[in-house]
């Protein structure tokens, strides 16, 4: 645990250190441009998220096992607090791309709508029912969500989108550091995306873990 810590925090310093220092300042966007670091890589982990939030609520529906149920959980949290710094960091380059906070795009909405639906998510737990008919619920919340998340991940393709095409674009790629930025960024915020999954789980079993004892106790 202390080594995952000491290595998410140093990484976030090197990741930083290629933004701010190594990277180069974009001709046209000027320094706003380096917001592009932080967005991509949390909208890569966010994404990442969901996914496994979906399957991992599949396999509670087969199995009715509460660990798969419980990572579904953590998952959909760091997904919403990655995709919330997705929209934040957006917004803030919208502004000085388009010179305006939102726009319809069919990007941004597909991304909205899926943040949404996994704070509904978030908020249903907490909801004062039954346990296993909250968790059946949330975990066909959860499949029933994830709809969106390949449509996010392809919006700007599929749709008349102004939103930048990273990898599939037709036309000329980044330059060779800006790429580098982008991958050591991506790394560097896995690295803070396992150090979190890892302490909420272990934090929910051991919750878990005292309810079971003071039941048995009652």
């Amino acid at each position: 645990m202390f080594f995952l810590i000491i290595f998410a925090f140093v990484s976030i310093i090197i990741g930083n250190y290629f933004v701010l220092f190594y990277a180069p300042i974009e001709a046209t966007l000027g320094l706003p441009q380096k917001i592009f670091y932080f967005h991509v890589s949390f909208a890569w982990w966010g994404l990442f998220a969901f996914f496994f939030v979906f399957l991992f609520s599949l396999l509670y529906l087969l199995k009715k096992d509460l660990s798969f149920f419980l990572k579904a959980r953590v998952l959909a949290e760091i997904g919403v607090l990655y995709s919330t710094i997705v929209l934040v960091t957006g917004i803030t380059w919208a502004k000085a791309s388009w010179n305006t906070y939102w726009t319809w795009d069919p990007k941004l909405i597909t991304t909205f709508i899926m943040w949404f639906m996994y704070v509904l998510y978030l908020v249903f737990l907490n909801f004062e029912i039954e346990d296993e008919k909250k968790f059946i619920f949330c975990s066909v919340l959860a499949i029933v969500s994830f709809i969106d998340v390949p449509i996010v991940f392809l919006a700007a393709k599929m749709f008349r989108s102004i939103h930048p095409v990273i990898f599939m674009s037709k036309e000329g790629g980044m330059p060779f550091e800006m790429l580098l930025t982008m991958f050591v960024n991506i790394f560097c915020y896995g690295c803070l995306f396992f150090l979190l999954f890892y302490t909420r789980y272990s934090q929910l079993l051991l919750k878990d873990k005292i309810r079971l004892i003071r039941n048995k106790k009652l």
